[in-house]
């Protein structure tokens, strides 16, 4: 194992923090032209398609129960918060969608103990409602119309994030005897057929691809997103696993914000000093509840 503080485990660190972090600006623009839902349904059909090869090559590794666990698992993980992050993402800013989803490591926790008994200590508690009390004050930085000046669709993306706990954990209760790039291309490739259906059934996207400005350019957009953040950004995660710990690969969730920010500062959107409040309780709230507590 190489030490974790080796050249090449950060530089994969900063590549990851890079494509996660572009994935909502990314988001952004393919909802300039598509309609949330087909946005959702497209990244998942296209990953499908991207990971449909390691997923043949892998198929040998499962048995007839792994089937519809997988295919649970890629409805948690990919699927429903890939509606709930694209909905949400046409009220807020894509700099604040990034900064939420940071939540996901305190989602994990939560969901674990919650649902699998797993227990930590208490002092965590401490860090998961600073990181709650960050989320509220990201959410009423802005009215934009909603009521009472919260802004009701980012919560959209919490509970995105609670699915992405939720999932996490059943995975390593339930599907733990396969390899983590098994269960991600498969799990994929499960779902995908969903997004196709939904897509061609469902909207008009095919009649929008051809005849709306600006909608190959949007199309191009989403590609990217469901290739990098899924075939690309989960081997390099399972690499930096290997090489370093996973304490040391989850320190992406503090960088990936800075990045999704600064797409977001590039695009247009403006910030407030409530903003980096928020932003800076979040990510506080996640390294305290995270650390090891003696």
């Amino acid at each position: 194992m190489e030490n974790k503080k080796s050249p090449l485990s950060i530089v994969l660190l900063l590549i990851l923090a890079l494509i996660w972090g572009t994935s909502f600006i990314l988001m952004k623009k393919g909802l300039l032209v598509f309609a949330p839902g087909e946005v959702a349904a497209l990244r998942a059909m296209i990953a499908g398609t991207i990971l449909l090869p390691l997923a043949v090559m892998r198929r040998t590794e499962i048995k007839s129960i792994h089937t519809s666990r997988l295919f649970l698992s890629g409805l948690m993980g990919v699927f429903i918060p890939a509606f709930l992050f694209s909905s949400a993402q046409k009220h807020i800013d894509s700099s604040v969608a990034g900064i939420l989803n940071t939540l996901s490591p305190l989602w994990t926790m939560i969901m674990g103990a919650a649902f699998f008994k797993i227990r930590f200590p208490r002092a965590a508690v401490i860090g998961i409602l600073i990181s709650l009390m960050g989320t509220v004050v990201l959410m009423v930085s802005r009215t934009g119309g909603h009521f009472a000046g919260f802004n009701l669709f980012g919560l959209l993306i919490v509970v995105a994030c609670a699915f992405y706990g939720l999932n996490l954990n059943y995975i390593k209760f339930n599907i733990a005897d396969l390899g983590s790039l098994t269960i991600t291309s498969i799990s994929v490739v499960l779902i995908a057929p969903l997004g196709a259906v939904y897509l061609f059934v469902f909207t008009d996207f095919t009649e929008k691809l051809m005849n709306v400005p600006g909608a190959w350019n949007a199309f191009g957009f989403i590609a990217l997103l469901a290739l990098m953040s899924t075939a690309v950004a989960v081997s390099l995660f399972n690499k930096l696993v290997k090489m370093t710990t996973p304490l040391f690969a989850s320190s992406v969730t503090y960088i990936m914000p800075l990045v999704s920010v600064g797409w977001g500062v590039i695009d247009g959107e403006q910030l407030s000093i409530y903003h980096f409040i928020g932003m800076g309780a979040i990510l506080g709230g996640v390294f305290l509840a995270n650390r090891k507590w003696g």
